[in-house]
């Protein structure tokens, strides 16, 4: 089961500073969340997210997992242990379960709370894809592919659907009415050309035409 928590405002540390760390990190980055990455060295990428102040460094080396998750405050909502020391992964995320932190081991699945689907993410669009953990880059080569599947056009049709979306709820009463409003929009070829060749505004003088005559209809 995929979810996509709402984060923002929370506070999420990760633990490690590596290619890895890094990776796991930027699932995080459009969560609107309060990001500590901590560790004794990090790594060109996540050092570049601190720089663009997307996360901040803390510089340590962690001994007393247990006290490490003690003087924490706040308690972070969301935990991941993501070094390449696996006794300290262990000992870090039950600490932090003990803490009521939603956890993360990079090299626990059977410990941790969720898992980390390799995630396309392209304009408002994200689609996530899980192995299960069975094959982490398996689940990176179908995001590249799903990636590659999105196009110009599908984006600019997403931003028709929200602009007609917030019109019509505003317009017409009947849920189910609105529901097929949009889903015509979404069919109708010459809007779908329309936006093909780039011409947003348009398409919306022409989803707002359509819509206008089907209702002359009903």
């Amino acid at each position: 089961m995929l979810i996509d928590l709402k984060l923002d405002g929370k506070t999420i540390v990760v633990v490690g500073g590596g290619s890895e760390a890094y990776r796991k990190t930027q699932s995080f980055m459009d969560a609107g969340a309060t990001i500590w990455v901590i560790s004794r060295d990090f790594s060109s990428g996540i050092q570049e997210l601190a720089n663009a102040k997307k996360v901040s460094l803390i510089k340590t080396e962690i001994k007393d997992a247990k006290a490490f998750i003690g003087s924490l405050n706040p308690k972070p909502n969301v935990f991941l242990a993501v070094t390449n020391d696996s006794q300290l992964n262990l000992e870090l995320v039950k600490a932090a379960k003990s803490a009521l932190c939603m956890v993360y081991a990079v090299d626990n699945q059977a410990l941790s709370d969720f898992t980390l689907p390799a995630v396309a993410h392209i304009g408002d669009v994200k689609v996530a894809v899980s192995t299960s953990g069975k094959s982490p880059a398996m689940a990176r080569a179908l995001r590249e592919r799903i990636e590659q599947m999105i196009t110009p056009e599908d984006l600019l049709e997403i931003d028709l659907q929200n602009h007609i979306r917030i019109a019509l709820k505003q317009q017409v009463p009947d849920s189910k009415l609105r529901s097929r409003l949009l889903s015509e929009i979404l069919n109708n070829d010459k809007i779908k050309q329309t936006l093909k060749e780039g011409k947003l505004l348009e398409a919306q003088e022409l989803a707002i035409k359509l819509i206008d005559k089907m209702e002359t209809k009903n």
